[in-house]
């Protein structure tokens, strides 16, 4: 019979306790895969306004955070231009969300209060992101595949960097930020995620697969600075989840982070390569 006192079962309870969020975490990511992936396949108005709709949550998160109050009605309408900027996409294009946030930029400004500048920081950083997922998806299917790739470099190594990190441990990859990163999950991410980008890669394209390797290791080292950013920021105002919306994940932002430099990779990659009027195509056929 164990002791109460005995210290040599505090590793399995702290154990335990660690991997506690799991089951939460799992079922959360499938809902997650599960509708991102249906509306990528529709494309159009359907992932136009849930793109809109995603990241006017994400937000309605920044907004109560860099405020450090409850919602007012200026920041209820910023949240709603934010949508806005995405439904207006296939109609306007990318001039059309241009010109949301930029009226979202002014109704900031004319806000004033404490954290006007980080609205506006948060206003053109999700404005820019909205925009170049939507570019990305075009009309044809080469946006779901390009859409379909960027996804599993992100959450590969996002998932690969959870479970190493958690199980490894080690030395800290950057404590002062966030003291739950490790090099193990940094690493382990890194591999993971480069990993199943190139193998998809060298499935759905017949591009050279050193181009696919690049892409796709960039794309993961992207992902956890995004990662990082968004850490760094939290830390500033002194929050540890952005929101507690999604079980075992906390706040759309908190699961939305690490796409921010990828998507825009993807889009000047592509851009320059094919079009900005063929991101997609642009991305994965050279």
């Amino acid at each position: 019979m164990t002791n109460p006192g005995d210290s040599s079962s505090e590793p399995s309870a702290n154990r335990r306790r660690l991997w506690s969020d799991l089951g939460p975490r799992l079922a959360s990511a499938a809902v997650l895969i599960a509708l991102t992936a249906t509306a990528l396949y529709l494309g159009g108005y359907v992932f136009s306004a849930v793109v809109g709709g995603v990241f006017g949550g994400v937000y309605r998160e920044w907004e109560t955070m860099v405020s450090r109050a409850p919602l007012t009605p200026g920041g209820m309408a910023l949240i709603g231009l934010v949508a806005l900027s995405g439904v207006v996409f296939p109609l306007f294009g990318p001039l059309g969300s241009m010109a949301v946030i930029a009226v979202a930029c002014v109704v900031a400004l004319a806000m004033r209060g404490e954290g006007i500048w980080w609205r506006v920081l948060g206003l053109v950083i999700f404005g820019s992101i909205i925009i170049a997922a939507l570019m990305m998806r075009g009309t044809t299917i080469h946006g779901v595949w390009a859409g379909l790739y960027l996804g599993t470099v992100v959450w590969m190594t996002d998932s690969a960097a959870f479970f190493t990190g958690r199980q490894i441990g080690g030395e800290k990859l950057a404590p002062d930020i966030s003291p739950s990163k490790t090099w193990s999950g940094a690493l382990g991410g890194l591999a993971l995620g480069t990993g199943a980008g190139l193998l998809l890669w060298i499935v759905i394209t017949d591009s050279p697969w050193w181009i696919g390797l690049v892409l796709s290791a960039s794309i993961s080292v992207l992902g956890q600075l995004g990662d990082l950013g968004e850490s760094a920021i939290k830390r500033h105002f002194r929050i540890k989840d952005s929101g507690d919306i999604i079980p075992g994940h906390g706040g759309l932002m908190d699961r939305l982070d690490s796409l921010t430099f990828g998507v825009l990779l993807v889009l000047i990659v592509g851009g320059l390569h094919g079009g900005f009027d063929a991101v997609a195509q642009g991305l994965l056929y050279w």
